[in-house]
This record gives C-alpha cells, sequence and structure tokens, in this order.
C-alpha cells in the first residue's frame, strides 16, 4: 500500500510543482499603481511632465522597466487643446502590483456603455494599490488619503468649463481647486474613482484637508 501511495506521489507531486511554478510565471507584471506618496507640493505637480517623472522615478524603483504616465487630464489653453487623462494612459490591460486585473480596456475602465457602467472595473480599495502593494487608507481607516488627483470628469475627460479643476493645469499651489476621485469608492454619496468631488484648495494643506495627501494614480503606457 505504502508502495503505490509513494508512486503515486511520485507521479503527482511534480505535476502539482510545475503548476505551481507555472502560475508564478503567468503572473502579470504591474502596469496600474497609486503613488505611495505625493508630492507635498499640493496641485503643483511640475505639470504632466512633472507628473509622469514622478510616476517613472517611483514605478523604476519598484522594479518596473515600463513607460509610465500620470493619470490627469489639462484643460485646454490659448493655442492647446485639452488633454484626457484616459488618452495618456495606452489601451490596457492594467493590472496592480500584486499582479490583480485593474481594467482589461478603456472602455471597461470608464464605464464607456450602460453595462459595463453597471458592471464597474475592478478598482477598489483592495485594488487600487501602490507601488509598493500598500492599500492606501480609506474612509473608516486612522488616516484617510482617498482623494486621488485626477482633474477629469468620469469618463476620463478634460472638464469643458471654466472653472479650475486642475490647479492650472498642475503648476499651482496657490489659487483654484483640483477634481479628485476616491480610490476606495466611498464618500459624499459618490463611488467614482476618478471624479467624486473636489479639494478645498490647491495649497497641500487645501489638498490634504478633506482626506487626501497628494496621490494620483499611475498607468504604463507599453
Amino acid at each position: 500500500m505504502n508502495v503505490k501511495i509513494s508512486a503515486v506521489a511520485a507521479v503527482v507531486f511534480p505535476v502539482l510543482l510545475g503548476s505551481a511554478f507555472a502560475l508564478a510565471a503567468q503572473r502579470q507584471p504591474m502596469s496600474f499603481f497609486v503613488t505611495s506618496t505625493g508630492m507635498g507640493t499640493g496641485g503643483n505637480l511640475g505639470g504632466l511632465a512633472g507628473a509622469d517623472a514622478f510616476c517613472q522615478r517611483l514605478a523604476t524603483a519598484a522594479g518596473s522597466t515600463k513607460t509610465w504616465h500620470a493619470y490627469l487630464s489639462a484643460r485646454a489653453r490659448l493655442g492647446e487643446p485639452p488633454v484626457n487623462a484616459r488618452d495618456r494612459i495606452g489601451t490596457g490591460p492594467w493590472y496592480n502590483s500584486k499582479g490583480a486585473m485593474i481594467s482589461k480596456d478603456l472602455a471597461e475602465l470608464h464605464g464607456d456603455t450602460i453595462e459595463q457602467a453597471r458592471l464597474g472595473s475592478n478598482l477598489f480599495k483592495q485594488s487600487a494599490l501602490t507601488e509598493k502593494g500598500e492599500v492606501v487608507g480609506g474612509v473608516g481607516d486612522a488616516r484617510n488619503f482617498h482623494d486621488i488627483l485626477t482633474g477629469t470628469q468620469p469618463d476620463g475627460r478634460a472638464f469643458t468649463d471654466n472653472l479650475d479643476h486642475t490647479c492650472n493645469n498642475w503648476t499651482s499651489s496657490g489659487l483654484g481647486s483640483a477634481q479628485v476621485g476616491h480610490s476606495d469608492r466611498i464618500g459624499n454619496g459618490n463611488t467614482s474613482w476618478n471624479s467624486a468631488a473636489a479639494t478645498r484648495a490647491c495649497s497641500q494643506d487645501g489638498v490634504v484637508a478633506a482626506g487626501g495627501a497628494g496621490l494620483f494614480y499611475c498607468f504604463a503606457i507599453n
């Protein structure tokens, strides 16, 4: 009997071990994260280029070799068209730092159809991780950092009104405000991950006041 069991184990164990290694090998590399820290300058991120460089620096430190962009919109200026956050982040799919899929494409991420909007993406508190694999504090936690800078409407596009939703296109820590999403999908009766509310001001204190730390989303574009 023991001989038979040993024989079966000799066959089954290598198969299971091989499957485990195969699953580990199939884990997708990180292509999405929430910044583990803000810049400390409120809504002044050095423009889109400065925010992209910050994403790149954090991602590289975490071992990524991909090219990264910040999920931020910018309003139109004289002679310059608006910049839509959704147009800056590639086409997906995107995976968090643990290899879990956030969304398969832009349409699912933003709920472009009624069905996609009903189902929603896989972006919520337990999946919207930092590049270090940490959960961002949200409503009910000792420290709430769920306000994520985006400057965008729910569809991922820039606002078209005359108000400042982007802290002067991410170059000001003075007047104005910034539109934020809630990484935990909770708060103010609004479950939007990318367009839930506005900061009180563009200063660091104004960004922090309502539950933020000047964090933003980063996506790999390749």
